[in-house]
């Protein structure tokens, strides 16, 4: 008897309800939306230990208590295509929305140095892929050097890989995805040198090691040999061939006026069954160095522009001719924004239902800075061309979605929902935006009241709370 009563002490002690719990952080009164069971309505959130403990109407009792009436809670945003991964990019991420920033298309050279430097010293959440361009200039005996990990235009590295060269980039690839790479990155473009038999050794490495690629594809223009159409159909031939899980990054600037069709050859693969996806930024201009094989013979007739279209970003001197050949001869990497996309292509790209939010973020750039919450701004509020919460599934649960091919872990992220990763952002919906632009890039977004990363709050009531760093490595928790 007294065994008895012992016992239903203890489960009377253990079962207590949530009213009574004191929580780590609690928000209250807001507008809570998961873009994976679709639930919108007001509720209050407990967060303790790094996850998301309780969603309810009950009132909650928390150590931090947040006041969130009039604001949107939802999954923090996760940005697959982020090449900035100083503090200061980091910074303007968290005003952002974004509580994990992922540097995925092009990857960096040596994953392990790229984990310690992080470590203890990041705001959000980071992650990498490994470096094909940089695998295979190592291959080649010149290791890249410069910030971009972008060949210049006639380097020896955009070549053709020997047999030996080959294994030596498949060799360096694999111990970087053993270091803790997410998957294999390409710049295709950028590597000219490298033949369709080299796409599709490096995709059969990467479905071998059950990672994604992604990739920047080989061309684009409407012009034969070399167009859009063409490059897309490459890599999602490679990807049939292999069985590799692919993404396509930016569709919006390597496809441009035929973006419509490209989004179409993705629809059609993944109607196959293919693992294909896509994102895409919302910016008219692109960014990229003009020493680069980008830059190569042949690119104003494939985007049917002049050298004008091309802008320095530090200074918005537009390139004449004579500035830009001696630009693209430099060995030095030189940031250049391009502008060859219309708003009317790029609003109908994001407003797919296929394409996911990914900002393509470097310093000089606004989609650095504002990328997520412009889509808040201009395609939820001032154009109504996607919902809200359509909104949200394409800056959180999708790119989760995509992580899951590197790390079950992602499956924690993306969502707001009781278990869940406590990667929550609280944003006004009437006041989100973005200040950044081609002439002032590095405007932190404004309307994002609390951001809360790992269940530590990283923004309060829009002020940076100094001396946090609760970013940890995707997939290696």
């Amino acid at each position: 008897m007294i065994a008895r009563c012992s016992v239903l002490l203890l489960c009377l002690f253990l079962v207590v309800p949530a009213s009574a719990q004191t929580f780590d952080v609690v928000l209250t009164g807001g507008r809570v939306m998961d873009p994976e069971s679709g639930l919108d309505a007001i509720r209050n959130v407990g967060i303790s230990n790094g996850k998301i403990a309780k969603i309810g109407t009950q009132p909650l009792t928390g150590k931090q208590m947040l006041d969130a009436r009039g604001l949107v809670i939802a999954p923090g945003f996760i940005d697959l295509h982020q090449h900035a991964q100083d503090d200061a990019s980091g910074r303007l991420k968290a005003f952002d929305g974004v509580t994990s920033g992922l540097e995925m298309e092009i990857g960096v050279p040596d994953v392990a140095a790229f984990l310690q430097r992080k470590k203890d010293h990041s705001l959000i959440h980071y992650g990498t892929t490994a470096s094909h361009p940089a695998a295979r200039t190592a291959a080649f005996g010149t290791p890249l050097h410069d910030p971009f990990l972008i060949p210049p235009s006639g380097a020896s590295t955009n070549e053709q890989a020997t047999p030996a060269q080959l294994e030596r980039i498949e060799q360096q690839l694999r111990a970087e995805l053993d270091a803790g790479a997410l998957g294999i990155g390409m710049g295709i473009q950028y590597t000219p040198g490298a033949s369709r038999l080299e796409v599709i050794r490096m995709f059969r490495l990467a479905a071998a090691r059950r990672v994604p690629v992604f990739t920047h594809v080989r061309s684009f223009g409407r012009l034969e040999p070399g167009s859009s159409i063409e490059a897309v159909s490459e890599v999602i031939g490679a990807a049939a061939v292999t069985g590799v899980s692919l993404q396509i990054v930016h569709i919006n600037s390597s496809c441009l006026s035929d973006a419509p069709e490209c989004l179409a050859l993705v629809a059609g693969a993944r109607a196959r069954g293919l693992d294909v996806t896509t994102e895409a930024y919302p910016y008219v201009a692109g960014m990229t160095t003009v020493n680069s094989a980008l830059f190569d013979s042949g690119w104003r007739e494939k985007l049917g522009v002049s050298y004008d279209a091309l802008q320095l970003p530090d200074t918005g001197e537009r390139l004449t001719k004579e500035r830009f050949e001696k630009l693209h001869a430099s060995p030095e990497a030189q940031p250049v924004l391009l502008f060859v996309n219309t708003q009317e292509m790029v609003d109908a790209v994001i407003a797919a239902p296929l394409v996911s939010i990914a900002s393509d973020g470097e310093d000089g750039h606004p989609r650095n800075a504002g990328t997520f919450s412009h889509i808040l701004a201009h395609n939820v509020r001032e154009r109504g061309s996607i919902t809200l919460m359509d909104a949200i599934r394409k800056m959180s649960l999708m790119p989760a979605q995509r992580l899951e091919k590197s790390t079950p872990s992602a499956r924690g992220k993306g969502r707001l929902q009781e278990g869940a990763d406590a990667d929550v952002i609280a944003f006004d919906p009437k006041a989100v935006a973005d200040r950044a632009t081609y002439q002032a890039p590095r405007e932190p977004s404004v309307g994002m009241k609390f951001v809360i990363v790992s269940g530590v709050v990283l923004i309060d009531r829009g002020q940076l709370m100094p001396g946090r760093f609760p970013g940890q490595p995707v997939g290696l928790k």
